[in-house]
């Protein structure tokens, strides 16, 4: 049996410790703070591929949607499959998503501003037209993650700093303030903290400057059925009745480098909830801020690192959406099961020098 450290305890590296510990591999998960607590606790928690890059992101989104409903049979309760109520874009473009979205054999229904009030009451200003995506769905993040590492049985170290150690011949471990730990090989699911850990070994991965705020409001007894994608703002609401909603619209595409006014933005967002659901009164119960793990071209870094053997590296946006795809792939690949096909275009090679 080998040995795999993973390095990070966010949502990426809590699903593929589940998935390398069910092929038989010996795994250590080691966090230098604590699960879940970077961007992976701090994330909207949409599940979609309405929104990709290009052609191969979009299957691998497509893929990452399947491979939550493969988890959420093993973990249930934690998947809730409720669909969105989309009309982020309009005129023109909105017509051009839907006809590129639905060529491509994606679900979603054409709705009428009837029909978009139909599928979601709670809305103030119906518009008059969106599209339902019914397979979408949304999870709460650090909930999975925590979930993951229980089920995985994967020795997990909290607190803990820790950075690859290579020989001549590649890895062999991590050191940490506490000695060295001896693997076969390491996996950096790390996030914005990767460059930091590939620069003593030489190496560099550009990233992305790409700050988020995340809004939960206290619990509001209006009842959502969808998540929601408007123009003017993204939304959803958890089971305690607590809505969730990113400070940029159209987030997920969103370019911002600047958060100069996190208090202002907040009562922005605030206002632009209460005007979609006609909620008064909305009260912010935390704002959190978080870095995206955004790597330089927009996709995933995915796979191994040829200049160090045995170093392995997950680095991407949306954690959420491609988690469970990303470890059902990469366990396959440690283990000798054979090259992923969808992760052919995300390979270290392309970024990392």
């Amino acid at each position: 049996m080998s040995h795999t450290i993973i390095l990070g305890a966010g949502l990426i590296g809590a699903a593929l410790a589940y998935r390398l510990t069910q092929t038989g591999e010996r795994v250590t998960v080691i966090e230098a703070g604590l699960p879940a607590g970077a961007a992976s606790g701090r994330s909207f928690g949409w599940i979609n591929a309405s929104f990709s890059l290009n052609e191969a992101h979009f299957a691998l989104r497509v893929a990452g949607m399947a491979a939550h409903r493969r988890l959420a049979a093993d973990l249930p309760g934690l998947h809730h499959e409720t669909g969105c109520l989309w009309w982020e874009e309009l005129g023109p473009a909105f017509h051009a998503t839907a006809d590129r979205l639905q060529a491509a054999g994606y679900p979603l229904q054409r709705l009428t501003r009837a029909g978009a009030l139909a599928a979601e009451p709670a809305l103030a200003r119906p518009p008059d037209e969106a599209l339902l995506f019914p397979t979408e769905a949304w999870v709460d993040p650090a909930a999975l993650t925590h979930a993951l590492l229980a089920a995985s049985g994967a020795l997990v170290l909290t607190g803990l700093a820790a950075r690859p150690d290579a020989g001549d011949g590649g890895i062999c471990g991590v050191e940490t303030p506490l000695g060295p730990v001896a693997a076969d090989r390491v996996v950096l699911a790390t996030g914005t903290a990767t460059p930091g850990l590939l620069e003593p070994l030489g190496l560099s991965l550009p990233m992305l400057h790409r700050p988020g705020l995340m809004l939960r409001t206290r619990p509001v007894g209006l009842r959502l059925r969808r998540i929601l994608a408007a123009p003017e703002q993204e939304v959803r609401q958890d089971e305690t009745g607590r809505l969730y909603a990113p400070a940029a619209a159209y987030h997920q595409s969103d370019t911002g480098q600047n958060l100069a006014d996190p208090v202002g933005q907040a009562r922005e967002t605030l206002a632009r909830i209460a005007g979609l659901l006609g909620l008064p009164g909305l009260v912010a119960e935390v704002v959190t801020h978080a870095e995206r793990p955004v790597p330089g071209d927009g996709l995933p870094v995915v796979g191994p690192v040829e200049a160090v053997p045995g170093l392995w590296l997950a680095v991407l946006h949306s954690g959420v959406t491609l988690a469970a795809i990303v470890a059902e792939a990469l366990a396959a690949e440690i283990t000798g099961q054979g090259e992923e096909p969808l992760l052919a275009p995300l390979r270290p090679a392309r970024l990392v020098g």
